[in-house]
């Protein structure tokens, strides 16, 4: 993998750069549309592809682990021969899944045993492990295994928690050198910067992690239940201390805001569910503010999903004709309202770059802001 920073904006962190993969090159700042199963919920690959312009995108180590299986997967000749997804693609390890699943897991310095969601089926997750399933997943980016603390942990836990994560650290990276890819395309392993709240604490990680030498960096264990703007607080701290030289993934965040206060903080990678998960439930987010499109008001509402808009489900539907497949509860909706999303989150982080090479950033940003933020 190669990473080429391009330009830096002179009043923040904001930054455009290239990052080429055997699959493809792809231009930050980017959101990744989160594939879980290697699927877009409810949206084809082609207009994942062509109508959102989506460069890359996330499928996840432990659902696919469960669910078809790695011999599946490997008979198969790996994910993107499975899914005919040609583009880049990034795999999350499992370690949020093993936050959330909290009820039913155990760690130990072994690595994560756990029970299936699917059939209560007992598992064992060890930092080897993970990294052999991703070979055989065949992701164009990896992420390394590491326990993801609750954002109101207590000092203590957060730091048991990060020396954890650091023990496993070490051992992914051995196993990713001691290994190789299955399919003839390259594979990069990102070490993930834990930590909590704690600016001692994620500077001591995002120091640790620049041992590795890696492709590039994420920072995990955000937006998992800490006030907005300690998550803020935590990315400036964080990216002050990774290599400037290297991408940085913001994992599981977040709201457009989010996202764009991400960007002028350094970061060039996102993911997150909200464009699918909220438009399945009538959210739908546009340049002029959100819209709850089960609201009475879009009823008779005759104008464009959204006229700005760059997919074609934006052009041809009314608010009105969306309200009324939500109302019916047609699977129609969660199409549309999904793919309008994911092709606004691309829209938003694509005039990002286009305003970081402009050098008008920080203040398209500031308004940019201020107009998401409504609720129409």
């Amino acid at each position: 993998m190669k990473f080429t920073l391009q330009h830096k904006d002179q009043s923040c962190a904001a930054r455009a750069a290239e990052i080429v993969t055997d699959h493809g090159t792809i231009l930050t700042p980017v959101f990744m549309p989160v594939g879980t199963a290697a699927a877009v919920k409810g949206v084809f690959h082609r207009d994942v592809r062509d109508e959102a312009r989506a460069q890359i995108i996330l499928a996840n180590t432990y659902h696919l682990y469960l669910r078809p299986g790695t011999d599946i997967l490997r008979r198969a000749g790996g994910v993107h021969r499975f899914s005919t997804w040609e583009g880049p693609m990034l795999t999350d390890s499992g370690g949020f899944q093993v936050f959330s699943l909290a009820a039913c897991r155990k760690l130990t310095d072994e690595g994560c045993r756990f029970r299936s969601h699917i059939d209560g089926s007992p598992h064992l997750f060890t930092p080897e492990n993970v990294v052999d399933t991703q070979r055989i997943i065949g992701a164009d980016i990896m992420m390394a295994f590491d326990e993801c603390p609750p954002g109101d942990s207590t000092r203590e836990y957060a730091a048991k928690s990060l020396a954890l994560t650091e023990r496993w650290l070490d051992r992914c990276f051995n196993r990713f050198h001691q290994t190789r890819p299955e399919y003839g395309h390259s594979q990069s392993l990102f070490p993930i910067v834990q930590g909590c709240t704690y600016p001692d604490l994620r500077v001591r990680a995002a120091e640790n992690v620049k041992q590795y030498d890696a492709d590039g960096y994420a920072i995990g264990g955000l937006a998992v239940g800490e006030p907005t703007d300690v998550m803020y607080q935590m990315l400036e701290t964080v990216n002050a201390v990774l290599p400037e030289d290297r991408p940085r993934y913001l994992m599981g965040v977040g709201t457009p805001a989010n996202i764009l206060e991400g960007i002028a903080r350094g970061v060039d990678m996102f993911d997150c569910v909200m464009p699918t998960r909220n438009g399945r439930n009538g959210q739908l987010f546009t340049s002029q503010g959100t819209i709850n499109i089960r609201n009475r008001k879009w009823a008779d509402d005759f104008s464009p999903i959204d006229p700005e808009g760059t997919s074609f489900v934006d052009r041809i539907y009314t608010k009105a004709y969306l309200h009324h497949l939500v109302t019916a509860r047609e699977m129609l909706a969660a199409q549309i309202a999904s793919l309008h999303n994911i092709a606004f989150y691309l829209r938003l982080t694509a005039q990002a770059r286009q305003h970081i090479l402009a050098g008008d950033f920080l203040s398209w940003k500031e308004q940019a802001v201020q107009q998401l933020s409504r609720r129409l």
